[in-house]
């Protein structure tokens, strides 16, 4: 087993072809042991967890959102056991993309009392086929994984297990060699909620609990809700409704990106939109901290509207990249850049905060900006790897959960 020195070795593996130990104990997988879920959907298989309630999913448009939700970032199973081995059988969906290399299969990270144990894949499972081109899309099955990790230490501890962030996992089986019960949450420790786009559910973070949410949860002692969507933080009045029924005692919304590179809205839509999201919000959390993050740099985007597209020239090269199709003379006719968007988002927090003293404002190039950017350029033009995950969680955590910060303990 990997030490939390050691976290890039793998201290598990995984199967296609799951068999059981007759020496492990087999234990129900219930809700009691899902932490950072929304809804549990039970299916043949086992439990899908959801990310927005079943009165959310009956209202999405699309199968983008649909996908997204449904892809488990910053969800986790949370037990305490004295258990040396823990297996875990799913069955996932993995994205391929049409005439594009393969991707790295998700990745399963093992925490032991809060620290970084160990990494794991499984193999197998079904494949969602996209092709770019078309926006046209087939599901391949696939059979059902284990990942398993053994040589834990027999003293009693609380195991996490992240589920990947960028693959719908259905929980079918869990078995262990020693009992196993919920972990409780710890004494006095604090519901974070947060909402964003594709950086904030974790592209292309290192494993699911280094995106830059679960880091910044982490640094700041907070249990984190990660409501980011992929292609997807659109002011969607269902996501608002989630998150005014979800128990939280800190809220952040990270908006703008998404806005821009689907060019869903024109400047005239996107007041009215941000207020009615933020009321929504407010109905169930009147006095929550509640944190509105706008963009973070991203050079296409800053005087160029969307809509993104996709970059086929270099997907020969086994890279794909993203491009601004827009145009930057029609933001005068409204269309919105992030520049733009950052204006807005500035106005609106600036104008309620006189009525609202607990709403709050963050630059988003305070955590990624031009000076980063120099450094640690965007590799697909949209997305941050790894390392500016970490820089970006730093960040959020020293601003925000620091005494005096926004989403400080009051």
């Amino acid at each position: 087993m990997s030490t939390p020195h050691d976290p890039d070795h793998r201290s598990g593996h995984g199967s296609d072809a799951p068999t059981q130990d007759p020496g492990l104990i087999d234990t129900p997988l219930t809700a009691a042991l899902v932490r950072g879920a929304l809804d549990l959907e039970r299916t043949a298989h086992g439990l899908l967890p959801h990310r927005l309630p079943a009165a959310a999913r009956a209202q999405i448009p699309d199968a983008q959102l649909t996908m997204a939700e449904a892809q488990p970032t910053g969800v986790r199973l949370a037990l305490r056991t004295r258990a040396t081995v823990v297996e875990l059988d799913t069955l996932r969906t993995k994205n391929a993309y049409k005439g594009a290399p393969e991707r790295p299969d998700g990745i399963y990270d093992l925490l032991v009392d809060g620290r970084l144990a160990g990494r794991a894949s499984t193999t197998g499972g079904n494949t969602l086929l996209v092709d770019m081109t078309t926006g046209t899309a087939e599901t391949i099955p696939g059979p059902v994984g284990t990942v398993r990790f053994d040589g834990l230490a027999g003293t009693e501890k609380d195991v996490e297990i992240w589920l990947p962030y960028n693959e719908i996992t259905q929980l079918v089986a869990l078995r262990t060699d020693a009992p196993v019960e919920p972990a409780p949450v710890p004494r006095g420790r604090r519901v974070w909620l947060h909402h964003g786009s594709s950086i904030s559910h974790g592209s292309d973070a290192e494993s699911p609990s280094t995106t830059w949410p679960a880091l910044a949860a982490s640094h700041g002692g907070v249990e984190l809700i990660n409501l980011g969507f992929s292609g997807s933080a659109l002011l969607d009045p269902f996501t608002a409704r989630a998150m005014r029924d979800t128990p939280a005692d800190l809220i952040s919304v990270k908006l703008g990106i998404n806005l821009v590179n689907t060019d869903a809205m024109r400047l005239r839509a996107l007041g009215p939109a941000v207020h009615g999201f933020l009321d929504t919000i407010r109905e169930g959390h009147p006095t929550t901290p509640l944190l509105v993050v706008s963009p973070v740099l991203c050079p296409i985007h800053e005087d160029t509207p969307g809509p993104s597209a996709p970059d086929f020239a270099t997907m020969g090269e086994g890279r794909l990249q993203f491009k601004a199709a827009g145009d930057p003379a029609e933001v005068a006719a409204g269309k919105l850049t992030l520049n733009v968007v950052r204006a807005e988002l500035a106005r609106i927090v600036e104008q309620r905060a006189a009525t609202d003293p607990h709403l709050h404002h963050l630059d988003g190039r305070g955590l990624y900006g031009e000076k980063d950017h120099a450094e640690l350029p965007l590799p697909d033009q949209i997305h941050p790897d790894a390392a500016t995950h970490r820089r970006m969680a730093e960040r959020f955590a020293e601003h925000a959960f620091v005494p005096g910060g926004p989403l400080a303990a009051l």
